[in-house]
């Protein structure tokens, strides 16, 4: 059974920085490419960044780039977010896509999501 976890949601003041984590068990996790994705109340979930299964290639979206960093390693994946402000505010989710290719440009190409991390940022 595939159990994929985060933690480290919280409420920050704008500017400061959380450090997301999020586990998978049940899979191989380095055969698969990781995502983290956000949705805010009222909002499309969206995606925030990926990282391939090599972690040899990210992607992020234009709204954090600069900001956020996603990483992997052994069977963990993070996103350190800096400088956040109100608009991140957001439920984030981690997704685990099977694939030895690029990170899939559609979030339906996941197969595996956790229940989500409230991150939470004050003006």
């Amino acid at each position: 059974q595939v159990q994929v976890v985060e933690s480290g949601g919280d409420l920050v003041q704008a500017g400061g920085s959380l450090r997301l984590s999020c586990t998978a068990s049940g899979l191989t996790f380095r055969y698969y490419a990781m995502g983290w994705f956000r949705q805010a109340p009222g909002k499309e979930r969206e995606g925030v960044s990926c990282i391939s299964w090599s972690g040899g290639s990210t992607y992020s979206a234009d709204s954090v780039k600069g900001r956020f960093t996603i990483s992997r390693a052994g069977n963990r994946l993070y996103l350190q977010m800096n400088t956040l402000k109100p608009e991140d505010t957001a439920m984030y989710y981690c997704a685990a896509a099977l694939t030895r290719g690029a990170c899939p440009t559609d979030q339906y190409e996941f197969e595996y999501w956790g229940q989500g991390t409230q991150v939470t940022v004050s003006s």
